[in-house]
């Protein structure tokens, strides 16, 4: 972002889903090059994820924000109610949070998380978590920066295209 830009962060729109569908793809790949595994995770097709995009946007399940600079879309944050069962209906979660490689490290992750965290609350939400790849360092230290703790017990495998990820729940008061 440059001097001259004003990032700010909205809901998205349908007429973003196609955006978020490619920033999506672009982000998954790079968030799991930093991730050691050696099967590459696969793609899903554009058009499937710009379907699910377009169908959380119009029926707000999960809530999506876009973070804007400069008019392009440079990251996303799904949120809504937790889908773990056994919560009580004041959990939130964070169902997806992605950002531009070139955003990263600009504030774009800390301005969603915030958007997220605040609409969270006005639903009543009392907590939130987010599930996370262990190995995913970057994810990790950013959630727990924010005041996120670590579920030890939460641990999981889970598939992704074939390649197994452990994956841990993160956990907040809000």
């Amino acid at each position: 972002m440059s001097s001259t830009t004003t990032l700010h962060v909205r809901p998205a729109t349908l007429r973003d889903a196609k955006q978020i569908a490619e920033l999506h793809n672009a982000t998954v790949r790079d968030a799991f090059k930093t991730i050691a595994i050696d099967t590459p995770i696969p793609v899903v097709p554009v058009d499937k994820r710009q379907a699910y995009w377009r169908e959380a946007i119009e029926y707000s399940e999960p809530q999506v924000h876009v973070a804007i600079d400069d008019d392009k879309i440079v990251g996303f944050v799904g949120f809504d109610r937790s889908r773990d069962k056994g919560t009580p209906p004041t959990m939130g979660e964070i169902w997806a949070i992605y950002v531009a490689t070139s955003h990263w490290g600009r504030g774009v992750g800390l301005a969603l998380w915030d958007a997220a965290r605040e609409g969270l609350q006005e639903e009543g939400c009392a907590k939130v978590s987010i599930w996370l790849p262990i190995a995913n360092d970057r994810a990790v230290r950013f959630f727990e920066l924010a005041g996120l703790k670590r579920e030890m017990s939460s641990a999981k495998t889970i598939a992704v295209g074939g390649v197994k990820i452990e994956e841990i729940r993160l956990s907040r008061t809000l």
